[in-house]
């Protein structure tokens, strides 16, 4: 197999069964990105992959693309989110034979959250897709051919993911939405916050384990009970319960509370499914002692990656 064909190391650990555990890194609201790589580093050893947002929340930031080139570069494996919300189908095709060439292979397909909620609000969202369709338009590019039907002048090789909230309300719609992104070609599933893991559980049994592809359990460090009131106000679905609210507010250092917390909750996940998705926002540099206090010993004693392979 040539190496512009080979396997990431997320998918080769996927398709072995290991337990994946990636992380969410915000490239930066500006060009320096001396602090965003900085901390991809201290993830180097801990990590399948290190998770590049794109304008999460709609918040403009660096290209993900570029972030995730730049992380290809020193060494360190990206799954590159790329969302429909700001390109049409021509940009995002474009995008997926930018990063084949660039020797980015691990792809999150998503929607995109609504512009109305970042920080341009009078931006014109394209929607010229949306995730399940993005996720056939990987398949078609690995395949040789473009949405249209054109040849390639070479297949891409990516490992296309998907989103998915296993503590949505609506049972029939999450089941539909689940089943689409697995019948459109999703090979990984990466989850929104986790905080019910009943519920997950009881997803993995009705739906996730069937599937046949690894669901990564979403996993937010809270950094003190207003936090936690904070996400439970500005993300839908997502309700944080007071439980936990209670103990981060009892707690004399909330912030060691909540990787306490994490740490617990990375342990329940390893029970359920197969793998996690670690998210520190600002605070990434904690996520090699939540993984430590979770039990989960380092990855790989070194990491190198061969350079990409380019055209």
């Amino acid at each position: 197999m040539s190496r512009e064909h080979q396997p990431s190391r997320l998918q080769a650990a996927a398709e072995r069964g290991d337990f994946l555990i990636t992380a969410e890194v915000m490239p930066p609201k500006g060009p320096d990105t001396a602090e965003f790589l900085a901390k991809a580093e201290l993830l180097r050893r801990r990590v399948h992959a290190v998770n590049v947002t794109d304008s999460n929340r709609a918040v403009m930031r660096l290209s993900p693309l570029a972030a995730a080139a730049l992380l290809v570069h020193v060494g360190i494996e990206p799954v590159c989110q790329l969302a429909c919300r700001d390109r049409n189908r021509i940009a995002l095709q474009g995008d997926l034979l930018g990063a084949h060439a660039l020797g980015v292979r691990n792809v999150l397909a998503l929607t995109g959250d609504p512009v109305s909620s970042g920080d341009h609000p009078d931006a014109r969202p394209v929607c010229d897709f949306e995730s399940v369709r993005l996720l056939k338009a990987i398949g078609r590019l690995n395949e040789g051919y473009d949405w249209a039907g054109h040849p390639l002048n070479a297949p891409t090789a990516l490992f296309a993911g998907a989103a998915i909230d296993p503590q949505c309300p609506s049972v029939s719609g999450l089941k539909s939405r689940f089943l689409r992104k697995v019948e459109a070609g999703a090979r990984f599933f990466q989850s929104q916050l986790v905080t019910d893991f009943d519920r997950l559980a009881w997803f993995m049994d009705a739906m996730g384990h069937g599937a046949g592809q690894p669901i990564l359990a979403g996993i937010f460090l809270l950094k003190s009970a207003k936090n936690a009131r904070f996400i439970n106000r500005m993300l839908p679905g997502v309700q944080i319960p007071e439980s936990i609210i209670e103990r981060l507010e009892a707690a004399p250092d909330p912030l060691a509370e909540g990787i306490a917390i994490a740490a617990e909750q990375v342990q329940a996940a390893r029970k359920l499914c197969q793998g996690v998705h670690l998210m520190a926002v600002r605070k990434e540099e904690l996520i090699p002692e939540i993984l430590d206090r979770a039990g989960i010993e380092p990855l790989f004693t070194a990491w190198s990656q061969p350079a990409p392979v380019v055209g």
